[in-house]
């Protein structure tokens, strides 16, 4: 891949929830050699509002006008999981870098069309898994890392509460792939990230029970088990009444266990005698995803997020799925 001088970046996608094309805007626009030249959106309302965030950017309500333009290296989507495919593949036949937000697309088949796509034009690829970058999973690692909790073996991941799941496209399956793919898609990633083992198997369990005007499941579950015999379950749910630590972590000589509230605790020992730690989470800083795309575009470094690794957490999600309706295991397709 040639180095460039410059990356000038396309934005396609300028929705207003969460307003994250301000955002990339911004990460990229503070990263030298890096600028966000065009917008991209089908809602002309939405290419207005980005024209008063950033008056000299170039806007567009079609996407092939905007790929087409041979002053945009790389395209970022921030558009629903469903469209990240065909979008991406776009892109990369056009011999654009593509930024896919997460998660990377809805299946393995597609995801490795995506990889294909990327080689063979010669172009970077990379999904923006920005929460390698938050604190409280940094500060895990780091303990994880040194040694402090031993080799981990078990893993207990949750994101889950009692409510109404909002109803937009996050909420449509056709659309979203699915109640594991939103928040369920940062803990895959997460956990690939603290057991970095190869996987075995998947086991899913899927329900639907109580939010019958949405097609999303209500209650999602994956069990990993590594080639290791280390295993991680998680759970994502809008129907769990009963709290649940958010990360509880064993390794063999000690455990970790996170509530919340900006710190963890940690289990292990000290001098043969059982010590018990509170560790705080370290900075957030979401910028660093778009200082290594800068810096591997541009200066030749190494790619944080390549897409093989975001292509692990989709074949995580779509097994489980598998298993939840065979009813066993299901053994991972590949690594």
């Amino acid at each position: 891949m040639k180095k460039a001088k410059t990356v000038r970046c396309g934005i396609i996608g300028y929705g207003g929830a969460f307003t994250m094309g301000k955002a990339h805007s911004n990460w990229i626009n503070a990263v030298p050699g890096m600028q966000a030249v065009a917008v991209c959106d089908i809602d002309p309302a939405r290419t207005d509002a980005a024209r008063q965030d950033f008056p000299d950017i170039s806007t567009f309500n079609c996407n092939e006008d905007m790929i087409a333009r041979d002053d945009i290296d790389l395209c970022v989507l921030i558009t629903p999981h469903n469209t990240h495919a065909p979008l991406a593949i776009q892109c990369l036949k056009a011999g654009k870098h593509v930024i896919t937000e997460k998660p990377m697309c809805i299946t393995v088949d597609e995801a490795t069309a995506m990889i294909e796509a990327a080689k063979a034009s010669g172009v970077m690829l990379s999904v923006f898994h920005n929460r390698r970058h938050d604190g409280d999973f940094l500060a895990i690692k780091e303990v994880i890392q040194k040694g402090v909790i031993g080799e981990v073996f078990h893993i207990e991941a949750n994101g889950s509460g009692y409510g109404h799941p909002g109803k937009w496209w996050r909420a449509d399956k056709d659309i979203s792939g699915g109640a594991l793919y939103d928040w369920g898609a940062h803990f895959v990633y997460w956990i690939l990230n603290l057991i970095p083992e190869k996987m075995e198997s998947v086991t899913g369990f899927f329900h639907k029970r109580v939010w019958m005007d949405i097609t999303n499941e209500d209650h999602t579950q994956a069990i990993i088990r590594f080639q290791n015999g280390a295993y991680a379950d998680l759970q994502i749910s809008s129907i769990a009444c009963a709290p649940k630590p958010r990360w509880r972590i064993l390794g063999t000589k000690g455990g970790i266990l996170d509530e919340g509230g900006g710190k963890f605790k940690v289990f292990t020992e000290v001098a043969g005698y059982p010590a018990q730690l509170e560790v705080p989470y370290k900075p957030t800083d979401w910028q660093a995803y778009y200082n290594n795309i800068g810096d591997h575009l541009l200066r030749g470094k190494k790619l944080e997020v390549p897409p093989e690794d975001a292509r692990r957490v989709i074949t995580v999600i779509e097994t489980a799925e598998k298993s939840a309706k065979s009813g066993k295991a299901e053994p991972v397709p590949f690594e």
